[in-house]
């Protein structure tokens, strides 16, 4: 077969029951054609990010379930919830090393017809930045008894490795694998632009990177510090240097 009747065997006919219920006419069809693309890396580029879109739909939807889940104390199943979410996550970063096959030229090709569209316009990552919010609301009416408890109690003087520490835990992952793809994110956008270049919005590439250093759920990180520091008090700031062992 030729080009012309590989490419239109890999839309289909959408007539199949498969094509039907994944609805693949439509889906095939989210793409530009061919002959619209500025360079062939367009439409890697266009699926990356659509794919992106579908991981944060069911991230967001599944983070939604979690916290009803969480409202019903229903903890096994909440964080059964958040291993597909964390591994969401992983592939939302792990799938942006696509893009570092693609050349700075064709992707400054690419950016021309983007607009002033960049990622933080993402209904997906938008909504994504806001759910935390909520999220933690619950761990603390529900996990912590409405503020009664306390994370150093669940992580440290009353530290059991309950249903608490679990759902901190899960939060904690949630909270990491976001940074690591707002920092993979980050990466790409040096790769492909570079450092000192302006965003799309007119602002320094720098200027993006503060996001990568927010946390969604401080109080997890604070608790953490607070424990070390702790715990090291005991042994002084300083310590004493390890000595080598010798043989009797």
């Amino acid at each position: 077969m030729n080009r012309k009747e590989y490419l239109e065997m890999m839309r289909g006919a959408g007539k199949l029951d498969y094509e039907i219920y994944l609805n693949t006419e439509r889906l095939l069809a989210c793409q530009k054609e061919p002959k619209d693309l500025c360079n062939p890396d367009e439409l890697q580029f266009m699926i990356v990010h659509q794919v992106e879109e579908l991981w944060m739909k069911l991230m967001g939807t599944t983070l939604l379930d979690i916290d009803d889940e969480m409202r019903a104390g229903r903890t096994l199943k909440a964080l059964t919830l958040f291993r597909r979410v964390h591994l969401c996550q992983e592939m939302m970063s792990t799938q942006l090393a696509l893009l570092e096959t693609m050349s700075p030229k064709d992707y400054q090709e690419i950016r021309l017809l983007l607009g002033n569209g960049s990622g933080q316009e993402s209904p997906g990552f938008r909504v994504l930045l806001k759910m935390p919010k909520d999220l933690w609301q619950t761990f603390v009416d529900i996990y912590l008894e409405g503020g009664k408890r306390t994370l150093e109690q669940v992580y440290d003087s009353e530290y059991s490795h309950d249903g608490a520490y679990m759902v901190a835990e899960a939060l904690a992952e949630f909270d990491e694998q976001f940074q690591k793809f707002r920092n993979a994110h980050m990466q790409l956008i040096y790769r492909s632009i570079g450092v000192a270049a302006n965003s799309l919005k007119g602002r320094p590439v720098e200027i993006l990177d503060a996001g990568v250093r927010q946390k969604f759920f401080p109080d997890l990180w604070s608790a953490r510090a607070e424990m070390t520091d702790r715990w090291g008090a005991s042994h002084g700031v300083k310590r004493d240097k390890l000595e080598p062992k010798t043989d009797a």
